[in-house]
């Protein structure tokens, strides 16, 4: 049996393409490993109204209790409407991926001409060899741009991990404070009101109680602050929850956590930073991805149009035509120079991306150390030294009062004084937390660097068949 050329040809072009199908889980399993083994979190891609409702299940079991960081980190890596919007960009990138990897559609053509009592029908069926030709390489192109999507994406996911743990710390933090204002204005309300009442018998200057009266104003203006502070903070906090309704109306712990007995230990930060750091590894592929784009774009730069096919007429009068043609452009005006110049642009840029997000990768993770063991030590400081000597300071003067050395406004005012001790500890507490979670991001990477070139990266492999 004669096989002919045309279904050899066809075969090959099956073979090829045949494996070009889209993923089950369109590209998602790498971002979940990521975010296991980094967060020891859950992530999912909600893509149903099932899926949907087990979500809201899981998030109404952790809003049972006071939400911890850990639970509100889950929460936002459930439920944040951005995130899952993101998690669309890997289904279009898988999507352009399969379809780079497969040829486009063969051509038919089909006429009919008229000579005297002649009729001639010709019929045609060509399809894009120059593509085929490519088509190994645009796959291993689309790979890697599939991968760094995902990078990109895993990034965004530690990201608003670490926003959430942050907002976390300050809505706490704030709420803390505020809950000490309170108690701060009720010192201050008691102090005046006594000021009045001594004013009235004639035991207490105008002065006096103008002092009193004073300090209670100002109380009741950094009550008013704090708290306003505290509702932005816990705004903040549920936007990145994604909660409304009856869910916004969480409960937070009254304080943070108190410091850990010893500083973490980060050796080789640097050099651990620049292994595991997903920005870092990222731009490593897309320089890659672009050296592979100039070979081939230099390889086919006089391949504009490269098309076969097979030819049968017929006519009434004549026998049968069969045969087979192909056409390609020209290389008479368009010598390709400008398309290895645009692909040999976007290489070298690329290559000045990874250096420089190396460079920053390494200043980033130094800062963020020095950040982490100077407010760790900080708070440490207070917590040891600065908090211990307020107490014993209002200790003593508690034992003077009791022996009627000082009397009760003497009291009231060294309660005021711990005023700027308290918030000092909170706020160094609040510090020391903030900096741990912007080590740990240091660590991971930051994202946005990725989706700069993947457009470009794209359309170039898309259209490398037509180069």
């Amino acid at each position: 049996m004669k096989i002919s050329r045309m279904a050899v040809l066809g075969t090959l072009v099956i073979l090829t393409t045949g494996c070009a199908a889209l993923s089950e889980d369109r590209g998602f399993g790498p971002v979940e490993q990521i975010t296991a083994e980094t967060l020891d979190k859950e992530v999912r891609w909600v893509r149903s109204d099932a899926e949907r409702d087990e979500v809201d299940a899981r998030i109404a079991e952790l809003l049972a209790a006071p939400l911890s960081a850990d639970s509100a980190v889950q929460i936002a890596l459930l439920n944040n409407r951005s995130l899952q919007a993101g998690f669309e960009a890997l289904g279009i990138t898988e999507a352009e991926r399969v379809q780079a990897g497969r040829l486009s559609n063969p051509g038919f053509t089909f006429g009919k001409t008229r000579r005297g009592s002649e009729r001639e029908i010709e019929r045609g069926f060509h399809f894009n060899l120059a593509q085929l030709f490519f088509l190994p390489t645009i796959n291993k192109m689309e790979s890697r741009r599939l991968a760094r999507v995902q990078q990109d994406v895993a990034l965004q996911v530690l990201d608003l991990a670490s926003q959430t743990r942050k907002a976390w710390i300050e809505a706490v933090s704030t709420q803390e404070s505020a809950l000490y204002m309170r108690k701060v204005l009720d010192v201050a309300d008691v102090s005046a009101d006594l000021a009045r009442r001594m004013l009235t018998i004639g035991n207490f200057s105008k002065l006096q109680q103008a002092r009193e009266q004073s300090a209670y104003a100002d109380a009741a203006v950094n009550l008013a602050r704090a708290e306003n502070a505290a509702l932005a903070a816990r705004e903040r906090l549920t936007r990145l929850l994604a909660l409304y309704g009856d869910s916004a109306s969480y409960r937070l712990p009254d304080r943070l956590p108190l410091l850990p007995e010893e500083p973490g230990q980060y050796p080789d930060a640097v050099k651990a930073a620049l292994a595991q750091r997903l920005d870092v590894q990222a731009a490593r592929i897309n320089v890659e991805q672009q050296a592979q784009n100039l070979g081939m774009v230099r390889t086919n730069r006089f391949i504009n149009v490269l098309e076969v096919g097979t030819v049968y007429n017929s006519s009434n009068e004549e026998p049968r035509q069969t045969g087979w043609e192909i056409g390609f452009e020209l290389p008479l005006f368009d010598w390709g120079g400008t398309k290895v110049a645009r692909a040999d642009g976007i290489y070298r840029q690329a290559m000045n991306e990874a250096a420089q997000t190396a460079i920053e990768a390494r200043s980033e993770v130094r800062q963020a150390y020095a950040g982490y063991r100077s407010a760790y030590d900080i708070a440490r400081h207070y917590q040891d030294e600065i908090v211990p000597l307020h107490q014993r300071i209002s200790e003593e003067n508690q034992y003077r009062y009791n022996g009627m050395i000082i009397g009760v406004f003497e009291l009231l005012a060294d309660v005021r004084s711990q005023i700027g001790t308290v918030l000092g500890y909170i706020q160094a507490r609040q510090d020391y937390w903030l900096a741990q979670a912007d080590l740990d991001m240091a660590m991971i990477g930051k994202p946005g660097l990725v989706a700069m070139s993947t457009a470009t990266a794209g359309g170039d492999s898309n259209n490398a068949g037509d180069h």
